[in-house]
């Protein structure tokens, strides 16, 4: 692993990261923040995904998540959102190969031999980072924003007691039923929709739901909503009597501007959980 970059921030300490990924077979880069408590011990961590085009970067920079992460004394983990490089496959169009990674393992090709996102974020980097930062693997949560909220819903109900608390912005939240997400599972996954349902928020929570609370934020003037289809997850939270919070916040759209917004809401909902 070698070190970026790393600046005080909020008392604590925003570092960039990279290594040479054996899951991905390329370089990965991700950022994380430590508040001031890890210099005493390990802290929880609130690790975030992020959505379509994104690097480690975007939250890391407007998200606002240190400021509310160093009050609750939490560690950050910002993971790219796919693998990049000469030789990794890509596609012209924006929602499908570098920076679209969508958290999941590629079956075919040419994405298999770089796009194991899953193993990535759930295996491989979680490793990397307990090995080198001073953080508490009993407690972690997990949220995203829209491709990256997908990917935060997926991995707590996929990782079976490994987040106490799992959160959203704007997620894509049925991509089986979606073009954000039927177009690049059959790209990734191949044409069986069968191997689809393990990467299917909706899907999941009607199937088992989530052991802890969720919580999911969306706007009302969200450009992308129909892609999004919030209403699915709701309906299947019902269905699964799950304790969910689920809010359709007036007049906020796709951006950061919006996430930032309730970046506090969702520390402190994280928080509470971390802590408990």
């Amino acid at each position: 692993m070698e070190t970026v970059s790393e600046n005080a921030c909020y008392g604590g300490v925003q570092g960039v990261y990279s290594h040479t990924s054996k899951a991905c077979a390329c370089d990965m880069t991700f950022g994380v923040f430590l508040p001031e408590e890890a210099r005493d011990g390990p802290v929880p961590v609130l690790w975030y995904l992020s959505g379509l085009t994104c690097t480690h970067e975007n939250a890391m920079t407007k998200a606002g998540a240190q400021a509310w992460a160093a009050e609750q004394g939490i560690a950050l983990v910002f993971p790219d959102t796919s693998p990049r490089g000469e030789g990794v496959a890509n596609d012209e169009a924006y929602d499908l190969g570098q920076g679209a990674g969508f958290y999941v393992n590629a079956t075919q090709d040419p994405w298999k031999p770089h796009f194991q996102m899953w193993d990535y974020v759930a295996e491989e980097l979680p490793t990397l980072i307990a090995e080198h930062f001073a953080i508490d693997p009993d407690r972690q949560a997990i949220t995203g924003h829209s491709m990256g909220g997908h990917g935060a819903l997926t991995l707590a109900m996929g990782l079976k007691g490994r987040f106490r608390s799992v959160s959203a912005f704007s997620p894509i939240v049925n991509p089986t039923a979606s073009d954000w997400g039927r177009k690049q599972f059959g790209a990734y996954l191949g044409d069986d929709e069968s191997n689809w349902a393990a990467h299917d928020a909706t899907l999941l929570m009607r199937e088992h739901g989530f052991d802890g609370p969720v919580l999911a934020d969306t706007g009302t003037k969200d450009q992308f909503v129909d892609l999004l289809m919030p209403e699915s997850f709701a309906e299947a939270c019902a269905a699964q009597r799950q304790h969910a919070t689920l809010r359709m916040q007036p007049g906020y759209d796709h951006s950061y501007f919006f996430v930032s917004t309730f970046m506090e809401d969702h520390v402190a909902f994280h928080a509470e959980a971390l802590y408990a």
